[in-house]
Order: structure tokens, then C-alpha cells, then sequence
């Protein structure tokens, strides 16, 4: 699709920017030719990034696994002629060895400028940020069904007038895209439930990103083939 190519596009972009690269092997899954076509490219890039291997989802599977699966990783480097700075099991569930990938990272990475001041943790606007709470919201439990059907476009971000000022409120409305009418019936479920449930998800992270109370307006619109139409595409900000 459009929306494939674009986003590999921006993807290929990324990595020439990076200095380094945590590539995710997770242990309960085999090491595939996807895992080594997106390696492979990487080693590619003129920027030539350190590589680091996370070896990911250790909670889920044995010892004896993640052994093996450790054994496959490194075979993984010699196969493509790269070499790992560092292999790291780790489990984000568990929290086991996540301090390790930090403090690796972190040694890795050349020193620079300060680009942004202290206690800034993103450049993104907050309609991005916004809506990216509200699409996470809408796939959850969805995502086998409508992993990359569903887009969300911020139409606006309104401080509520007449509130006092220490309690003030913001209207925000939103819509969900989608791309069929049965879609559209999959979001907003039985009687409105599963919309409902939608709206208390996303609001409640919105609420602490803005550090207000939210008025959260959601609709459901369909745009047909949006992942292939390039209006559609940059109207949703792609």
C-alpha cells in the first residue's frame, strides 16, 4: 500500500540519523528472513549504527530456550557479517535486565549538544501525542482484526470557556478512521460499548499528558482504501 511505502520510507530515514540500533530477537520466536532482510539493511546504512541485540521476552520461555536462542543470535552476526556490541536478554514484563539495556545504550551513545531543555521528553505536538493515546486505545483487543486499519485525525483542542481557573477542562474531538463499514461496526460495538470504553482508555492517559480534565468527543468515519489514497493519507498527517 501507499501507507507501506511511506512509512518504509520514513523508516530507511531514521536509521540513517541513529547512532545506535537495539534490534529485537524475542525468545519465543524463531530467528526469520524478516529478522534478516531488516538486519541486513541496517548493516547497509553509511552510517554504519552500533548494533546491539535484545534478546526479548525472556519470561516466556525456559532457560534452556533462551540458551539456544542466544547460540542463534550470535550465529545470526557471523551469517551476515555484522558484529553485536552487545547481547542482552531481557524481559520489560518481568523488568529484568531493563536497567542494563539503559546503562548500555547510554555508553554506547556518542556525546553531543543539548538539543532540548530539561524535562522536555518529546518534540512531538500534542495532537500527535493525542492521538497516538487514542488509536492505542482503539487497538486494544482489536489488533489481530484491525492492526493497521485504524488511523485517528484530531479535528480540535478547545479550553472549555467559563471554568475556573483552577479547574479548568478541555474539549477535545477526535475521529477514529477506518476503512470499511464493518469496521466501523467493530469499533463502536454493541450499542455503543466498545466506543464507550474507547473514550474512558484514552482519556484517562489524555488527562495526564495535558494535566487537565478532558472532555473527550470521539466519532467513528470511514475513509474507503485510506491506506492507499494519498489526500486521505496526508490529511491524516502520513
Amino acid at each position: 500500500t501507499l501507507l507501506g511505502q511511506r512509512l518504509n520510507a520514513l523508516v530507511f530515514e531514521t536509521w540513517g540519523e541513529v547512532d545506535v540500533v537495539g534490534v529485537c530477537l524475542p525468545c519465543d520466536q524463531r530467528i526469520g528472513p524478516g529478522d534478516k532482510f531488516i538486519i541486513g539493511e541496517i548493516a547497509k546504512l553509511n552510517n554504519k549504527p552500533t548494533l546491539i541485540a535484545l534478546a526479548t521476552k525472556t519470561d516466556l520461555v525456559s532457560k534452556e530456550r533462551q540458551l539456544s536462542h542466544l547460540v542463534d543470535v550470535a550465529a545470526l552476526a557471523e551469517e551476515l557479517g555484522i558484529e553485536w556490541a552487545e547481547v542482552i536478554p531481557v524481559s520489560a514484563t518481568a523488568g529484568e535486565q531493563v536497567d542494563v539495556v539503559r546503562d548500555v545504550l547510554l555508553s554506547l551513545l556518542p556525546e553531543g549538544p543539548v538539543y532540548y531543555p530539561d524535562g522536555e521528553i518529546t518534540d512531538e505536538p500534542e495532537e500527535t501525542l493525542i492521538a497516538e493515546l487514542i488509536r492505542e486505545a482503539a487497538l486494544e483487543g482489536v489488533r489481530d482484526e484491525l492492526p493497521h486499519s485504524i488511523a485517528v485525525m484530531i479535528d480540535e483542542i478547545l479550553p472549555r470557556e467559563d471554568r475556573p481557573e483552577d479547574k479548568p477542562l478541555t474539549d477535545v474531538y477526535a475521529s477514529i478512521v477506518v476503512e470499511r463499514e464493518s469496521q466501523k461496526g467493530i469499533i463502536i460495538g454493541h450499542q455503543g460499548a466498545r466506543l464507550r470504553e474507547i473514550g474512558t482508555a484514552a482519556r484517562e492517559q489524555i488527562n495526564r499528558l495535558l494535566g487537565t480534565r478532558v472532555h473527550l468527543n470521539l466519532h467513528v468515519k470511514v475513509m474507503k482504501e485510506w491506506q492507499r489514497d494519498s489526500k486521505h493519507l496526508n490529511r491524516l498527517g502520513f
